[in-house]
């Protein structure tokens, strides 16, 4: 596929009109399936339209902030794009998220309405209960113990099924996405539609997705993977295969049966897929390509070899419209060079290019207008700091070879990643020190036996308290998401600290086999 143009992003565009002229041009085309489940281009825009109506009739507006926090279904994509139809600015919540986490996206937001799954009543219902004001919409959920609202069901069957016909632009803001922070609280990166459609294309030109292609979908739609996936299934007339979630056991039967010719992977992915006992239909499944970001250099070829397909790695974030680089090229362990529409550089502590093969950190700029962030929501002095003279500084460090390629070396920041979830380390020891036994405490990335990055998690306990590290763990689940709980726990008697007291995190020890206590080992041996 060329990609020598100079502008790749038209103002008369937005992801609704997209949708409309998908369900003009190839109305009969599969959308996406589900097991039995298939759903047209047309019957797709149908069902968003009236789902657009219901939602209109409450109150969403253009500009009206609504927070979503659903699992992966085909309600969640009827929900997605009836919000963009309308204008409003959604506010994608993790699943996983429960406590101070959650409420403070919900406070930030400022959402008038929020629209969930029942499953997730005993994480939203406290925090909604101190927010009488906003109003909700519940798909799955009956009467019972439940505050007054709006089965979602009965928004989803509005009678009207014609384009609500709202006025869009390219640059209006469309959502409101929460990656963690790094030593503070989850950061909502403003989305705008162009900012979308650049995520889209990025995965278009990474995957070498093609008319025809089907992919396998398990990424979570709060996540900006799902998202820019949903988006380019309007630009490339691919199906899409709806699994409810990422199974590392069902996912090559899954693909299988799907006729599935690429799958993604972030984080851990593909370590898991290849933990799982060797088959001989290993290569019996038909996809080509997996494409996404993290895959460890240690394990790049192996799995290839293994699976017969071909790793397609890149680098991004929500800020730049998820990928800024893509290896097509097969590099090993390279994140690749800058897509058409960024320039990406690597720079030392002065802002001046280093010398190939020297570290730095990545900065990206933008080639083309309103494809990088333009700030964080309700956050002046975040996006001072990150933004500055027309560059975005990722605090991840790289280096450049003679090539031109760009190789990832690490985060320079206090952020966290953990199976593709970014984890705030302030976040999570915010919640460690609120036990009335810990004095205070430090959450650290370690490689685990999978090559993956897991937490270790390092405390110092109050005087005269006790406390073993499973009831710590215990204690935690209600309070943290899953994903950032720790698996690793070890006590200190004291940390090392600078002279304004922050502890020296990188004194402290990233070994997974020096007596600390093991989540996953321990649970094992129950």
């Amino acid at each position: 596929m060329t990609r020598k143009q100079t502008a790749w992003f038209s103002e008369a565009e937005t992801v609704p009109l997209l949708l409309e002229r998908c369900a003009e041009t190839r109305p009969e085309h599969v959308f996406c399936r589900q097991g039995d489940a298939v759903v047209t281009c047309a019957g797709l825009n149908a069902r968003v339209n009236r789902a657009a109506h219901g939602l209109a009739a409450l109150g969403v507006a253009k500009g009206v902030h609504v927070a979503v926090m659903l699992a992966h279904h085909l309600d969640h994509i009827t929900v997605f794009f009836a919000l963009m139809k309308l204008g409003a600015v959604q506010v994608p919540i993790n699943v996983n998220l429960k406590g101070l986490g959650l409420a403070y996206i919900v406070d930030h937001a400022a959402p008038a309405l929020v629209i969930a799954d029942a499953e997730y009543a005993g994480s939203l219902d406290p925090i909604l209960a101190e927010r009488p004001a906003i109003v909700q919409l519940w798909r799955g959920r009956t009467g019972e113990g439940a505050q007054a609202f709006v089965p979602l069901d009965a928004v989803l069957a509005h009678p009207l099924a014609d384009n609500p016909g709202i006025d869009l632009r390219d640059d209006d803001l469309r959502t409101i996405l929460y990656t963690s922070g790094t030593t503070g609280p989850a950061k909502g990166v403003e989305m705008t539609d162009r900012m979308l459609r650049a995520s889209a294309l990025g995965s278009i030109w990474i995957g070498d997705i093609r008319s025809g292609s089907v992919l396998h979908f398990w990424d979570p739609i709060y996540h900006v993977f799902g998202s820019e996936v949903l988006v380019l299934s309007l630009m490339v007339p691919v199906t899409l295969a709806l699994v409810p979630r990422f199974s590392a056991s069902r996912f090559w039967s899954e693909v299988r049966e799907y006729g599935a010719t690429h799958v993604h992977f972030v984080g851990g992915v593909l370590q898991l897929l290849l933990k799982q006992p060797p088959s001989p239909d290993d290569r019996n499944h038909g996809a080509m390509i997996a494409w996404g970001g993290g895959c460890p250099v240690g394990i790049w070829r192996e799995f290839e070899a293994r699976f017969g397909m071909q790793i397609r790695e890149g680098y991004g974030m929500t800020e730049t419209s998820s990928f800024s680089t893509i290896n097509t090229e097969g590099k090993l362990g390279s994140i690749g060079k800058a897509v058409d529409y960024f320039e990406v550089e690597i720079v030392d502590d002065s802002g001046t290019v280093t010398k190939p093969r020297e570290a730095g950190e990545i900065r990206v700029t933008e080639n083309e207008r309103g494809v990088m962030v333009a700030r964080y929501h309700k956050d002046p002095e975040t996006t001072a700091k990150t933004i500055r003279d027309g560059w975005l500084y990722t605090g991840d460090l790289a280096y450049r070879d003679e090539d031109g390629f760009i190789f990832f070396l690490g985060r320079k920041k206090d952020s966290l990643r953990r199976r593709g979830e970014n984890i705030s380390a302030w976040e999570v020891e915010r919640v460690i020190n609120d036990h009335p036994a810990v004095e205070e405490s430090a959450l650290i990335g370690v490689t685990n036996e999978l090559a993956d990055e897991d937490l270790k998690l390092f405390v110092k306990l109050k005087p005269d308290q006790q406390l073993s590290a499973a009831d710590l763990l215990l204690w935690c689940q209600p309070r943290l998401a899953t994903f950032q709980i720790p698996r690793f726990v070890a006590f200190v008697d004291e940390f090392q600290k600078t002279p304004t007291q922050r502890i020296q995190k990188q004194f402290l020890s990233k070994a997974v086999d020096d007596g600390c206590f093991d989540r996953e080992r321990a649970t094992a041996n129950l």
